[in-house]
């Protein structure tokens, strides 16, 4: 087979599924090391505007560095006397009033980059900000506790640097059928009548050869093991929502899944951001509550932790397009069922203790968030995957 044509064939089906080799060696690993709880990573795509997330109402220096912007009594539900969300948060503040949601401020990282591109990659490698890596946080698990790539999935066409290990990679499929009928395509049977060829030793295409049977292998046991389940919770008709009804889906199946993510985008809000942010937000709130009730419906919300995240928050003053630009630290939201901590996990930021360049100071390192969720939710060692030791939380 010509190397040119073998590349052309089977490049669909690599992109398609992001497997690498050597996902075979994974299958032995007991069940029993990687558990039954699952976490769900949501990722707010742009930079949310954490201020305007959960709102420091009673704090007259909010008002001041937003005058346009800054969000009254009445677009806030209170959590306390001081502290309150955007009201477009109605129905994560239902979960709120539950337990099931405890918020966790002023996370950031040391010497914050600006850049979405790179702040993202920072918090999806959990690496310094003057560090580069080709592995992902997640990836990094799947290296060292995988059973197979569908041990982590996320519910997208393309694969996020998070998921992306140096040895295994995870799943990255939006609809379990459309990548089993794939999988079973003429791409991956043409490969098959050439195992012998030169040209699939292991050296250079032959990774590619058995990843993509591997691929095959999870593609079908995805889709024979979700596709009696059907969620009968009504969610929004959104990409976000479409999103979380697959992932109850695959978690209500009772895939052998420990991690899922998922994303929105649309968060960085330059230009008339109370506009843009309410509809974001408004998407977010109301899927997740239709995802925690489908879980809860089916027994899975108790094994189930979500965790949300954006790469920043925003500068605290307004800009001149009742905007808001680049900032630094931010919120990030955690929910289930058994939190230690619920509601306000820590104090809001102080507006009146900026750094030199005006921004937020961020208090809690991020990875100490993913240190607390390796360890104490999926119970493997935390340090084995950021490669180094970060004190835990009290969350969970």
């Amino acid at each position: 087979m010509d190397r040119r044509k073998f590349l052309k064939q089977s490049s669909l089906a690599s992109s398609l599924f992001f497997v690498p080799s050597f996902v075979r060696a994974f299958e032995e690993v007991a069940s029993s090391k990687l558990g039954y709880k699952r976490l769900v990573i949501i990722q707010l795509s742009g930079g949310n505007d954490g201020l305007n997330t959960v709102v420091p109402f009673r704090n007259d220096l909010y008002y001041k560095a937003r005058p346009d912007l800054g969000l009254s009594q009445n677009e806030i539900i209170k959590l306390n006397d001081e502290v309150g969300l955007n009201i477009n948060l109605t129905p994560l503040k239902r979960l709120y009033d539950k337990g099931y949601v405890s918020i966790i401020n002023n996370v950031g990282y040391p010497n914050p980059i600006r850049s979405h591109f790179r702040s993202m990659d920072i918090w999806q490698t959990a690496s310094d900000s003057n560090q580069y890596s080709q592995s992902g946080w997640i990836g990094r698990y799947l290296d060292n506790y995988g059973k197979q790539a569908h041990s982590a999935i996320e519910i997208d066409d393309s694969l996020s640097l998070a998921m992306k290990g140096e040895r295994m990679n995870a799943i990255a499929t939006k609809d379990a059928k459309t990548m089993y009928n794939l999988s079973k395509g003429p791409y991956l049977k043409n490969i098959n009548k050439h195992l012998a060829d030169e040209h699939l030793s292991e050296h250079n295409l032959g990774y590619l050869y058995k990843s993509m049977i591997a691929a095959e292998s999870s593609a079908k046991y995805i889709y024979e093991t979700t596709r009696t389940v059907v969620s009968k919770k009504e969610y929004p008709n959104t990409k976000f929502g479409k999103q979380m009804k697959t992932t109850a889906q695959f978690i209500n199946s009772h895939l052998e899944t420990k991690v899922f993510y998922t994303s929105l985008d649309g968060f960085d809000t330059h230009v008339k951001q109370k506009g843009a942010q309410k509809r974001l937000l408004h998407t977010y709130a109301e899927s997740v509550e239709a995802f925690v009730e489908d879980l809860k419906a089916n027994n899975t919300f108790k094994d189930t932790l979500i965790l949300t995240f954006s790469e920043f928050g925003r500068r605290v003053n307004q800009n001149a397009s009742i905007g808001t630009d680049h900032g630094t630290a931010n919120n990030v939201f955690v929910i289930g069922e058994n939190l230690k901590t619920q509601g306000l996990y820590n104090n809001m930021p102080n507006l009146g203790d900026l750094d030199d360049n005006g921004d937020l100071k961020f208090e809690i390192d991020f990875r100490t968030i993913y240190a607390t969720v390796l360890d104490k939710w999926l119970q493997v060692d935390d340090a084995k995957v950021l490669n180094k030791t970060y004190s835990q939380l009290n969350f969970i």
